[in-house]
Order: structure tokens, then sequence, then C-alpha cells
């Protein structure tokens, strides 16, 4: 069962904390964090990619993992200050992930988010400028960083 999400920009500011502290590591500044629809929360992680040389490790990822293994996660509510990628959209509905939150939804193309939405995920969209912001600055003196293999399929300045 999804839900509304009544102070989504509330939620975001654990995501967007950890965005910043993986910036501040020399990493992705993207950040994620999981709730349970009752808002508490449940685990938070950020993008290592750079800092641990994982290209698997997304902030949504190391969200997910932080949380460990739920029974369900109809209840849980992704929020993340990034578009999910392909890769992470999949991870939310292999899940079950029931509401997403975004805080960015400029940089990254939305396809992956009308897919989830299509099959009945609640998506609210933020376009918070603070996360867009943070990932902009980030990739005017970061673009090495980012030229993962096909990671700019997705990435809305990539046409």
């Amino acid at each position: 069962m999804a839900m509304t999400v009544e102070h989504p920009s509330e939620l975001l500011d654990v995501a967007l904390a950890e965005a910043v502290a993986g910036r501040g590591e020399g990493g992705v500044p993207i950040g994620a964090a999981l709730f349970h629809r009752d808002g508490r929360l449940l685990s938070a992680g950020r993008n290592g990619s750079v800092q641990h040389g994982d290209f698997l490790a997304h902030a949504e990822t190391t969200a997910v993992r932080a949380a460990g293994e739920l029974d369900d996660y109809r209840d849980v509510v992704l929020v993340t200050s990034m578009t999910p990628c392909w890769y992470c959209a999949g991870l939310v509905r292999f899940l079950g992930i029931g509401t997403v939150v975004v805080g960015d939804t400029r940089t990254w193309s939305d396809e992956s988010l009308d897919w989830l939405e299509a099959a009945g995920v609640t998506i609210v969209r933020l376009d918070d400028e603070r996360c867009h912001r943070l990932f902009a600055d980030w990739l005017a003196t970061e673009p090495a960083a980012w030229a993962l293999p096909g990671s700019v399929d997705g990435w809305a300045g990539s046409s």
C-alpha cells in the first residue's frame, strides 16, 4: 500500500545531508534514505562509487543495504536527492517499494520515474533547487567521476 507523503521536503533533508556528506568525502553527491510510511527513518546512505571503488554503490542501494532485509517494502518510502537511474529504479520494482520521493528531477531523465509510476509506485517529484545545485556544482568540477559506463544514458545533459 503506497502512501501520500505529507511533508516530503522534511524527509528529503535526510537524503540531502547524505549527498553533502558524500561530496565531502570526495564522492558523487547523491544521497538516499528509507522511511516507513509512518515517518520512521529506517536507514540512509550515499553514493560510494568513488570512495569505495564500487560502481554499484549507488545512494539508493546503500540505503537499502543499511536497512537490512525487511519483510515487506510496500510501506517503505525511498527518498533520494536525484532521480533514480534504471539500476536503482529496478531495485525499487524488485523490492516492491511503494513510494519514491525525488529531490532533483532535472539532471537525470524522468523516464525511470514514469516507468515506476506506471507500475503503481507513488512518485513525488520535488524539483528541489538545493539538490539540483549541489549536483550541478559538483559536476562542473568533477565531470570525469560521472563518466561511468552507461551513466550518461539517462542524464538529461547528454542530449
